[in-house]
């Protein structure tokens, strides 16, 4: 399966990588509104997008799009994810790494989209099979869009704000990994 790099990817990006050998691809070019980089998690306010600003400087290719840190979006984000995890049980064990690997902020969308990526990987427990791009096979980075309706449907788990909203499938991996930790895996496979 063919994918684009994502900001705090939908749990159906996850499913993917769970289940098939997978490229991202690095010769593509940067896209506006689409999860390369923007994610939806569920607040107290209800499903609420979280973007990260780039350098508009002409540059197309997505490993050379430079994260734009003249906006404070980092604490705005911080904030974001405190104020709709807290509660979650188990925030608590993930959001200091987390927030640690942010706080490095790194220059290249490419580079955080990676670090995010490989820490939802590590802690859920996917060993994704990495392929070429030639052997990718379906091409799905037009199909996982945060403006179209879901390829895979999500399994239900809980979430924090279930009582108000009713589930809200396909939100940010993170939803899925601070609500039901270790338990993640089940719900990807």
């Amino acid at each position: 399966m063919l994918l684009s790099t994502a900001y705090f990817p939908p749990v159906e990006y996850f499913t993917v990588l769970a289940k098939y050998s997978v490229c991202i691809d690095p010769t593509e070019n940067y896209t506006k509104q689409t999860y390369r980089n923007r994610c939806r998690i569920l607040t107290a306010g209800g499903p609420e997008d979280l973007r990260v600003p780039i350098v508009h400087d002409g540059r197309r290719l997505i490993t050379e799009i430079r994260v734009d840190y003249a906006e404070d979006w980092l604490r705005r984000t911080k904030y974001a994810i405190d104020t709709a995890y807290y509660s979650s049980p188990f925030f608590e064990y993930y959001r200091d790494e987390l927030f640690a690997l942010m706080g490095r902020r790194p220059e290249t969308l490419w580079e955080l989209n990676s670090s995010l990526t490989d820490f939802f990987c590590r802690k859920i427990g996917i060993a994704p099979v990495w392929c070429s791009r030639a052997e990718a096979g379906e091409d799905l980075r037009t199909l996982i869009h945060p403006k179209k309706a879901p390829l895979l449907p999500t399994r239900e788990y809980w979430q924090v704000f279930r009582e108000k909203y009713g589930f809200v499938g396909n939100l940010s991996v993170m939803d899925l990994l601070f609500n039901e930790g270790p338990e993640s895996i089940c719900i990807l496979k």
